[in-house]
């Protein structure tokens, strides 16, 4: 009688079964992401699962991530005003013979190029120091002739300012023609700027817009410019304006078509779509059930009555095996930094355990054989 070769398959297979409790897997289980916040109060982390009963709630609690408000400006009127350190230019007529300002043979004199003193007064000969920070050049111009008036015959002004930094505007990077642009008037606003300068270049994504005005720094994203032309602010003298991509990122990991940090295409970016972005949750390996976003909020944000998180770090966790979890993956979204995590399936493990013990009892078979 011989002996048979599946003797020893018993040892063999427990040996297996031990082994697939070590093999390396691409993602964590949910259960093991959570396992440690059981106890009420040692957890440092809240476990929220996102529903149609929560998602407003959810959705009003503080944002993460640096960000800064955009107010759009009351428009002003259709001219400029002179600052300290335009320059004006004057071009003054007399047709008298005995003109104090024209020799004999001219009929007129330039004055070129007089800046504006930081009090925003100007010189002019016979007029000593003459007052014009904060006028139109249609006042000033009126004014000047006024004031000639009262030394020459019949005197015509012409005036023409060029305009200093206080009454200028800096455009840096993300258009055609970046630079130092002077305000035509006080109507001049953010998107007139980005006109004149050729427009966005193609290519950024999600192009954003950053204002500094001194101290203050106001954000914006060129589609919601576009779409809303009430939020087009009116520029002021020493405004920069920076056009750039968006900066923002989330982390993908564990069981998805991608793992890497994810450039936000838009404003507002939903876990459905976030899942889209990075190629989907693996066949055969993912969890659909549990897809987790992990998002830590800063001590300020949390709360004890519900309007914030009760912990800084949350894991919320959405099943899209579900019309209400799809439903609310769609209205969930996400924040700048936050990683989104497609877990490992408890079968994949099954289904490698069976694998190996397929690929076991082939050996056998072969050594029987022999």
């Amino acid at each position: 009688m011989g002996i048979s070769p599946f003797r020893h398959l018993l040892p063999v297979c427990c040996l297996v079964l031990v082994a697939a409790c070590g093999l390396p897997r691409g993602a964590a289980l949910q259960s093991e992401i959570t396992r440690d916040v059981a106890d009420e109060e040692l957890r440092d982390l809240s476990i929220i699962s996102v529903s149609r009963e929560n998602i407003g709630l959810v959705a009003g609690w503080p944002r993460t991530g640096r960000g800064h408000s955009w107010t759009p400006s009351a428009r002003g009127s259709a001219s400029t005003a002179i600052a300290p350190g335009d320059q004006i230019s004057l071009t003054i007529w007399d047709n008298d013979e005995n003109s104090l300002l024209t020799a004999a043979s001219a009929k007129a004199v330039q004055i070129q190029n007089v800046t504006v003193s930081p009090s925003g007064t100007i010189f002019l000969p016979y007029l000593a120091e003459f007052s014009v920070r904060g006028q139109t050049p249609d006042a000033v111009r009126s004014q000047i002739q006024t004031q000639f008036e009262t030394i020459l015959a019949s005197p015509q002004v012409q005036l023409s300012v060029t305009a200093g930094r206080q009454n200028s505007v800096d455009l840096v990077g993300g258009v055609a023609k970046a630079g130092s642009y002077p305000l035509p008037d006080r109507s001049f606003s953010v998107l007139s700027l980005i006109s004149a300068a050729g427009g966005v270049q193609p290519g950024l994504l999600n192009p954003q817009i950053r204002l500094v005005r001194g101290n203050e720094v106001s954000d914006i994203s060129v589609a919601r410019l576009f779409a809303d032309p009430r939020l087009d602010a009116a520029l002021r003298g020493g405004d920069k304006v920076i056009v750039e991509a968006d900066k923002r990122t989330f982390i993908a990991l564990g069981a998805s078509g991608q793992q890497d940090l994810i450039p936000f295409p838009k404003d507002e970016v939903s876990v459905l779509e976030a899942v889209s972005l990075i190629g989907g949750i693996k066949d055969a390996r993912a969890n659909p059930r549990a897809v987790l976003v992990l998002r830590e909020y800063p001590a300020s944000a949390v709360r004890s009555d519900g309007s914030g998180p009760d912990r800084a770090r949350v894991v919320f966790t959405l099943d899209l095996t579900s019309a209400d979890g799809l439903f609310s993956a769609r209205k969930f979204y996400l924040q700048p930094e936050d990683l989104v995590m497609a877990t490992e399936s408890q079968i994949n493990s099954v289904r490698t355990v069976l694998g190996l013990l397929g690929q076991t009892l082939g050996l056998v078979r072969g050594a029987s054989t022999l």
